[in-house]
């Protein structure tokens, strides 16, 4: 800002200076009367004339008599625009095309004078004269000339957008004019006279007269003149005509025949757009930026994140060599030979792929899991028979020295900073080493859960902490709920940055699970909301939508608006079906079929797997599964429909399954004071100035809402409100949104005081209310009877 601030003074100093030059020159040449100054800076007896001085005098003599002439003005431009765009937070980066065209006019320009004005040669400055003796060495005087007219129609061309069809269809305008004033000319001197407006109102007769107007000057609104008219002269006629824009009418082609009789006239063609309205609005302005309110927003930086000394894998040959031999004896006990066996070592557990001899069932050596753990003398034994894409069957052994996954490493991995996904989540790394990384948005949900203390917090924090080193605040939101009131309160420090809210709501982070209710049920309203913009906009998916939004192809007149995307966070769900059962899991249930398409998906996270909370409705919209180790096979059978939870080591070790075959997975680690060093560098920049607001919602009960209200109260635009409510036979507020151009809050108003008059139904969920008044007729009657009973 103070850089910006000493450019704008630079740019009025520079003016003054240069303006000085040509003015104060006491009967000399132009700036010759402070040479001698300019020659001897030092020398402060020496007088100067220009108004600012030795300095002026320097720079004036610098960029107009030693540099590019009176073209140097043009630098004045630059440098107060660049400042300005400074001083104001505006994306300097936009001035990269003005920079450009500006310096290529300051050197034609004093090209131009330079070749033109030889005996003023403070016109073209000495950089003009010397380019022009350069290039005229080479191509003559006449090259020259034929070069700077070249230059010039390059900068008409491009820069002014002066083409050869735009001078011929100005011409042509021209010509047309001239000949349309000619006409008008002839038949004023023949007598032709017409009556451009006349109107009368006789009130004795009562004779309402209409004017004689012509259709493309005038629009009378007949719908005002409806009521009945039982004396004319009660009537106020002035605001029933409004003034339209004239629209040029097109003359038909009148063909001349030989029969006088016979005249033959020819439509004109219409006039067609060559060039695409959007298409030109992106030209102009370029791709709509939804990052630009928070133009100068900072990722947070890797060095947030800790650095752990011991992360690197160790492999210990002893123990591979080991284990191995324990398993080949173990399955020699039973009479099963390996013809091969390979290791891979991840960071806590090692594959060992082996490929059994010919004629070997694979369910025998599966069958031999206990057996093979009770050799290793270790817990968490895991066979994958046989695994997925090879012809061998793998055995997971848990390693004696686990390695913890710090997440600065996961977060810095290639594969998650090149991530070319909508919402890349790094997870951690693979038994082969590789960091993990999904795209939620593809999932689109995910159901977390596991045992107590078994990483399900720092899985949480994982996902959420990805998220915000990929994601600008305008592309995702978050609607964290938190029934332990200690988990997520963290992430309350960047509220007006990535979380989203109700209307009028203190607390960002949803703990009362009243506010969870209407939290979800003010989703399924956004939901809706975003579909009837999908469905307007003619797009299926979130993503095309914001691709025409960003390419200006939708108008935010109609309501239309950049989307970004919102991640639902429920922290501990089986709290939540305990309390609020049916009231939780309806709208759970609804948003999970339903809002992948418009950028809604949800992380459910339980550390009770049981039937009753996990239901088959949730389970079935919840493709994507993330367990941790929990205590039986059937919570395991319960969250992943397979056995395998149940032998995880724990310690953020999990399966990740989205329908298909089950990854193990370490999960990164990242701790408490990493994520608070996160949230307090987003939290001191510079945030939008508010939390981004979710839909009102009211309950089925009324809740807080008084629906009594007195009519002097009513909205202004209530009747127009009720007209259209009436109209379309739909109470909501996304229509009364569209209609009038409302807010979401202001529209909600509104409703409520029809449903206070009567004129809609009660809430009815996430359906649209009843209309209590038929049609325009019966809803004048009701105000007519409204105002005599008042």
């Amino acid at each position: 800002m103070l850089f910006g601030f000493l450019l704008v003074l630079l740019s009025i100093a520079f003016l003054v200076s240069f303006i000085s030059f040509f003015v104060s020159g006491n009967g000399v040449g132009y700036g010759q009367a402070d040479q001698s100054a300019v020659d001897s800076l030092t020398d402060r007896s020496e007088p100067v004339h220009n108004w600012l001085g030795k300095f002026g005098a320097y720079i004036a003599d610098l960029f107009i008599y030693r540099g590019f002439g009176v073209a140097s003005f043009l630098f004045v431009k630059l440098f107060f625009l660049s400042g300005a765009f400074l001083l104001l937070d505006l994306p300097v980066k936009k001035l990269k095309n003005t920079w450009f065209w500006d310096l290529f006019a300051i050197i034609i320009l004093s090209i131009t004078f330079g070749f033109f004005a030889t005996r003023i040669p403070e016109l073209g400055g000495i950089v003009g004269y010397e380019m022009n003796s350069f290039i005229q060495d080479y191509i003559g005087k006449i090259g020259t000339l034929l070069l700077i007219v070249f230059a010039i129609v390059i900068y008409l061309i491009f820069k002014i957008k002066i083409s050869p069809d735009a001078l011929k269809t100005f011409f042509e305008k021209k010509q047309k004019d001239i000949k349309d004033d000619l006409s008008t000319l002839t038949s004023t001197e023949k007598g032709t006279d017409y009556n451009l407006e006349e109107f009368a109102v006789k009130e004795d007769e009562e004779i309402l007269e209409e004017p004689t107007l012509k259709s493309s000057q005038f629009e009378i609104n007949k719908e005002a003149l409806k009521p009945t008219i039982a004396n004319a002269s009660e009537i106020n006629l002035e605001p029933t005509i409004k003034p339209v824009a004239p629209t040029p009418i097109q003359e038909p082609i009148i063909i001349e025949t030989n029969d006088e009789a016979f005249v033959i006239e020819q439509a004109p063609e219409e006039d067609i757009l060559e060039e695409n309205l959007a298409a030109k609005l992106v030209e102009d302005f370029g791709l709509f930026d939804p990052t630009l309110e928070l133009s100068n927003y900072k990722f947070p930086t890797i060095d947030l994140l800790k650095e752990y000394t011991s992360v690197g894998i160790t492999i210990n040959q002893e123990e591979l060599e080991e284990n191995k031999n324990r398993i080949v004896e173990t399955l020699k006990n039973y009479k099963i030979d390996i013809a091969q066996i390979k290791a891979t070592v991840g960071p806590s557990v090692t594959l060992y792929e082996i490929v059994p001899e010919a004629g070997i069932r694979i369910s025998k050596i599966k069958s031999l899991e206990d057996d093979i753990a009770l050799s290793l003398a270790a817990l968490g034994i895991r066979i994958i028979a046989p695994i997925p894409g090879k012809g061998t069957i793998g055995i997971e052994v848990p390693n004696k020295n686990p390695t913890m996954v710090p997440m600065r490493g996961v977060i810095g991995s290639a594969k998650f900073q090149e991530a070319e996904m909508e919402l890349p989540i790094a997870l951690g790394k693979t038994i082969s080493n590789e960091t993990f990384v999904v795209d939620l948005a593809k999932m689109p949900h995910l159901l977390m859960a596991g045992a107590t203390g078994q990483g399900k917090s720092v899985g949480l924090n994982a996902v959420l902490t990805s998220l915000l080193y990929k994601k600008h605040p305008a592309e995702v939101k978050f609607v964290l709920v938190d029934p332990k009131k200690v988990e997520l309160t963290l992430f309350n420090k960047i509220e007006r940055h990535y979380l989203a809210k109700l209307p009028d709501d203190g607390d960002a982070i949803i703990t009362d699970n009243t506010k969870v209710v209407h939290t979800l049920n003010s989703l399924c309203i956004e939901m809706d909301n975003r579909y009837s913009l999908l469905k307007d906009a003619m797009v299926r998916n979130i993503k095309e939508y914001n691709e025409k939004f960003k390419s200006r192809k939708l108008n935010p007149e109609n309501g239309h608006r950049f989307l970004p995307y919102i991640v639902l966070v429920v922290d501990e769900f089986a709290d939540l079906i305990m309390t609020a059962g049916k009231e939780v899991e309806t709208p759970i249930a609804r948003l999970a079929q339903l809002a992948r398409a418009i950028g809604i998906h949800l992380i459910i996270a339980t550390q009770r797997p049981s039937v009753n909370v996990i239901t088959g409705l949730i389970k079935a919209n919840f493709p994507a599964r993330i367990a941790f180790r929990v205590t039986s096979k059937i919570d395991s059978r319960t969250i992943l429909d397979t056995q395998g939870a149940d032998q995880l080591i724990g310690r953020g070790d999990l399966l990740y399954s989205n329908g298909n075959d089950l990854v193990r997975v370490q999960c990164a680690f990242v701790d408490t004071p990493e994520v608070e060093r996160i949230v307090d560098y987003i939290g001191a920049q510079k945030a939008y100035a508010s939390a981004y607001l979710l839909p009102e919602y009211v309950g089925e009960e009324g809740s807080s809402v008084n629906l009594e209200f007195d009519i002097s109260e009513r909205d202004s635009m209530f009747r127009e409100a009720a007209e259209i409510i009436v109209t379309a036979q739909q109470g909501s507020a996304s229509l009364l949104q569209r209609k009038l151009k409302l807010g979401y809050n202001r529209a909600g108003r509104l409703i409520d005081q029809l449903e206070a008059a009567g004129i809609v139904g009660q809430f009815e969920g996430s359906k649209a209310r009843s209309v209590n008044i038929p049609d325009l007729a019966s809803l004048d009657q009701f105000f007519t009877n409204e105002q005599n009973n008042a």
